[in-house]
């Protein structure tokens, strides 16, 4: 009995290994019933979208989840997420990243996983003040931006004496604003500018605003714009097939998109628990609004507005994770 008391031992630590090694030792992976291995969360340069990441990210982790972030380029994401190397998306703009994700889908790999209650917009506009101000009679109707008395209230120091149109960085819709203005006949009297970032977006329009001066700035809803006082121009109706790059004229404005959700098509059986919640995610545009205006207005910091949102809003999210 003494010589086979080393082997009983050696018996007992292995099979208390296994035990271990099969999800006795991972007390968080159990209880979620979910894959150890991290939930890669990509983010982008606009604040809702890096704001919800960690929002969601969050979430996740209040399941029991572990969550990685990654800064993505939000073309090239759906090709990340069909290979593997991302798992989510959170926020797929249907005017900006539609064709992009459309694209991914149809390889396989990737899957629509549903949308947001908010809808989308993404377009040229001003702030209310610019009517106010009386700068540009006519507005929102584009055909106002035909008046070279217009044009001349939204002349900057680097326009050439056109009245300049503010878009976001080129990477979000290539030349598909400037490609609109020269379709529209509105080259003589308008010029497209790209911004840097969306937070240039922002300080042009505190600028203009303590300069007095009209300003057109791309934009999106929902955003905390929303709550601000802000307008689209009403450009000619978007319909299928109506822009350069679906081979139409270029004369439209934008759509009124979906806001929507994609995963990987292993997320549902790594992560079952943390799919299921995040298919029940739907965001309204005030609820989108308000992360964002945490950052861009309060001036908080992404994972400190999200943890703030989190706080505040137990009642909207904790239902998806039932």
């Amino acid at each position: 009995m003494k010589n086979k008391l080393p082997l009983l031992i050696g018996a007992i630590v292995v099979i208390a290994g296994l035990v271990f090694f099969m999800g006795g030792g991972d007390k968080t992976a159990k209880k979620s019933g979910d894959s150890s291995q991290p939930i890669v969360i990509p983010t982008h340069n606009w604040s809702s979208q890096i704001v919800m990441a960690y929002v969601i990210g969050g979430i996740f982790e209040s399941m029991g989840n572990n969550v990685s972030y990654v800064n993505a380029d939000s073309q090239a994401v759906y090709e990340s997420i069909r290979i593997g190397d991302v798992t989510i998306s959170h926020e797929v703009w249907e005017s900006a990243f539609g064709k992009s994700f459309t694209t991914a889908l149809d390889k396989g790999g990737l899957l629509d996983w549903g949308d947001h209650e908010a809808r989308t917009l993404e377009d040229m506009g001003y702030p209310n003040w610019v009517t106010d101000k009386g700068l540009c009679p006519g507005l929102p109707d584009w055909t106002a931006l035909k008046n070279p008395e217009c044009a001349k209230n939204f002349v900057t120091p680097d326009s050439g004496g056109k009245g300049r149109m503010l878009e976001g960085p080129q990477t979000w819709h290539g030349d598909l604003i400037p490609q609109r203005v020269d379709a529209l006949g509105l080259g003589d009297l308008w010029m497209v500018k790209f911004a840097g970032s969306a937070d240039a977006l922002w300080a042009e329009l505190a600028a203009a605003e303590k300069e007095g001066r009209g300003t057109i700035i791309f934009n999106w809803t929902p955003n905390f714009t929303d709550g601000a006082g802000f307008t689209f121009i009403d450009f000619p109706p978007y319909t299928a097939g109506c822009r350069p790059e679906d081979g139409g004229d270029g004369k439209c404005g934008s759509p009124d998109g979906y806001l929507k959700k994609a995963v990987h098509e292993d997320f549902p059986k790594t992560h079952p628990a943390a799919a299921a919640a995040f298919k029940k995610m739907s965001f309204t545009t005030s609820h989108i609004g308000a992360m964002a205006a945490l950052v861009d207005i309060d001036k908080m910091t992404h994972e400190d507005a999200a943890k703030k949102w989190l706080a505040d809003n137990e009642s909207v999210w904790k239902p998806f994770t039932k």
